[in-house]
């Protein structure tokens, strides 16, 4: 019985962990799509080209495929964690 319980103990962090990445994962979405505003539209305004094409047309799709890159690595190095998610009924 006490075996139970731990498991539910190990289950119940395991689940507030992947709660934790899901929300910063949300965030990051967000931080993304301002990113996106801004370098898309923020920048439509300007006459910077760049390989005669418009600063914001690149700005709002390498730039954000670039920002979506280094989001990813900053959430995967330092947030994210490798655990099993298989629990003891698994085994």
């Amino acid at each position: 019985m006490e075996k139970r319980s731990r498991a539910l103990e190990n289950d119940a962090q395991k689940f507030s962990l992947i709660k934790r990445e899901a929300i910063y994962t949300g965030i990051a979405l967000i931080g993304l799509i301002i990113f996106w505003l801004i370098a898309g539209f923020g920048l439509s305004t300007s006459e910077i080209k760049i390989f005669h094409l418009p600063i914001w047309a690149i700005a709002g799709t390498v730039g954000v495929w670039l920002f979506a890159i280094v989001i990813s690595a900053i959430l995967s190095k330092i947030l994210f964690k490798n655990i099993e998610l298989g629990g003891a009924d698994d085994e």
